[in-house]
């Protein structure tokens, strides 16, 4: 049965540090993209199965097909997942699904209207802290790191620092 070894929500998805920082410090061999627009356009898909290295299998889902993934295909399979989500909707889909059930690394959230920066590469906006708060009720560990020589940071931290904005 594949096994998750790194939950990472990073709105970029698949780039560089992903590809030549958290694929090896988590041992990964399969990077599982979780996007509803993503799994829509062929082309960008393509872009991203090029992104990563030899020897990496790269799956893309929306959120209603990797939850027969899941429970079908990976059964099967050995693999280590790298489960990789644009945005906390998303992420929070995946938990209520079971699939993903231990800790979660933000790495990456972008802005917009209605966003706050707390931290780089970290824009919340309400509702991604009603998710991450509801994440931690369950005792889940979440965590910002954007690359593995950085200390993570508790996600409490962070929403204390946008509730104070």
């Amino acid at each position: 049965m594949s096994k998750i070894v790194l939950t990472r929500v990073d709105s970029r998805l698949i780039h560089g540090q992903v590809v030549t920082k958290w694929l090896q410090q988590s041992g990964a061999n399969e990077i599982l993209v979780v996007s509803d627009e993503l799994e829509q356009d062929e082309f960008l898909q393509s872009i991203y199965l090029m992104a990563a290295p030899p020897g990496v299998e790269v799956i893309i889902k929306g959120m209603e097909s990797v939850k027969t993934y899941w429970t079908e295909d990976a059964v099967v399979k050995s693999s280590k997942v790298l489960f990789l989500v644009p945005d906390l909707t998303t992420l929070k889909a995946a938990v209520e699904a079971d699939i993903v059930t231990e800790g979660v690394q933000v790495g990456g959230l972008g802005g917009g209207p209605s966003r706050k920066n707390v931290t780089k590469n970290i824009n919340l906006s309400e509702d991604d802290v009603a998710i991450l708060e509801e994440l931690i009720s369950k005792n889940m560990n979440v965590y910002f790191q954007a690359i593995p020589e950085e200390t993570p940071v508790p996600m409490q931290k962070l929403i204390e620092k946008y509730k104070s904005l």
